[in-house]
């Protein structure tokens, strides 16, 4: 006897239907976003960190020297991959490290670097090839700091080997802090600051923010570390969130920034914390109070002029009374009667 299919029945069979089919559709693996390769310093007696792994390249020497170091680069993949390297200024693509500017009279530090025949690295699948290279710094190379770095490259993809290098000789930490402004209102308020590195010594520094209103001493900031590594030379626009601003007040804000070396320095800007938009509003309403006031006065002061009408004088000044009042009514004058006709 066959089943009746209502619409009821119809719907539901469609539906287990679709879900048997997605459950025997195969899942499509997603593509690997694997590099295939690692650059990172080659581990021997220098180590920073034990085991022999360095997070990056430590070299120190005098002008007209040259250092030595290596870099290991590793074939993670089943397949053969073709790595350039070069030597660049900064570290391209590590936001921790801004780019620096070539330093005075030298050139910039990456055009110091030579790989000689190894600027060019075929590695095999599942190797490891370690490859020298050298720094040689220019006789005219100012001393201090020369953020530099190990660039190797394939098909477009980079990466980065922060190299640490400094040249022998006095040293100066100098920074400075400039353009202090202050934005936004309330919680959202902002103090906006520029950092510039006025010394030949990377600076890593720390931040105190001190605020002063109308009434005494506001919520500041206390010392915290600049999330940013100054190059000698560097000039950097940051902001430092403040949810301590008032709503309103006349505030002085005070940006101390201080790094190690003895580097400080000080800066203030002063503004109103206004919320705009609430006196706006108020400002509106008393401009419309004081309107409908001036609106009512004349009205009744017209009414009162109708009411009085000529016999209060008018406007040249007719109805005038003893003593040349204006507008006290002149009495009329009277026949004096004696009995006697007219």
């Amino acid at each position: 006897m066959p089943v009746p299919h209502t619409p009821r029945t119809v719907r539901r069979l469609l539906v287990l239907l679709a879900a048997a089919a997605l459950h025997t559709v195969p899942a499509v693996p997603a593509a690997a976003d694997a590099p295939g390769w690692t650059a990172e310093p080659a581990a021997g007696a220098a180590a920073a960190r034990p085991g022999g792994a360095r997070p990056y390249f430590y070299l120190e020497g005098a002008p007209a020297t040259v250092l030595e170091d290596r870099l290991a680069l590793t074939n993670t993949s089943d397949r053969e991959h073709t790595v350039t390297l070069r030597g660049s200024d900064a570290v391209d693509g590590v936001p921790a490290v801004p780019p620096a500017a070539p330093a005075p009279g030298a050139g910039g530090a990456g055009s110091w670097f030579s790989f000689g025949a190894g600027a060019t690295v075929t590695i095999p699948p599942r190797t490891r090839a370690v490859v020298p290279f050298t720094v040689t710094v220019p006789p005219t190379a100012p001393p201090g700091d020369h953020p530099a770095a190990v660039i190797a490259a394939e098909a477009g993809r980079e990466a980065g080997v922060r190299v640490h290098l400094r040249v022998s000789g006095p040293t100066l930490a100098a920074l400075t802090v400039e353009d202090v402004a202050i934005r936004g209102r309330g919680t959202a308020a902002v103090v906006a600051y520029t950092l510039v590195n006025r010394g030949n010594v990377a600076l890593v520094p720390e931040l105190y923010l001190r605020a002063e209103g109308a009434f005494g001493e506001l919520p500041g900031r206390g010392p915290r570390p600049v999330p940013v590594e100054l190059p000698p030379g560097r000039r950097v626009e940051l902001t430092e969130p403040w949810p301590g601003a008032p709503v309103f007040d006349r505030v002085r804000v005070t940006v101390t920034a201080t790094a190690p070396g003895g580097a400080a320095s000080t800066a203030s800007a002063s503004a109103w914390c206004v919320p705009w938009r609430a006196a706006g509003r108020t400002g509106l309403g008393l401009l419309g109070l004081g309107g409908t006031a001036l609106v009512t006065l004349t009205l009744v002061r017209g009414r009162r002029r109708l009411r009085r009408g000529p016999a209060d004088g008018g406007a040249d000044g007719a109805g005038g009374g003893p003593g040349g009042k204006p507008g006290a009514a002149t009495p009329a004058p009277e026949h004096e009667r004696t009995g006697a006709s007219r």
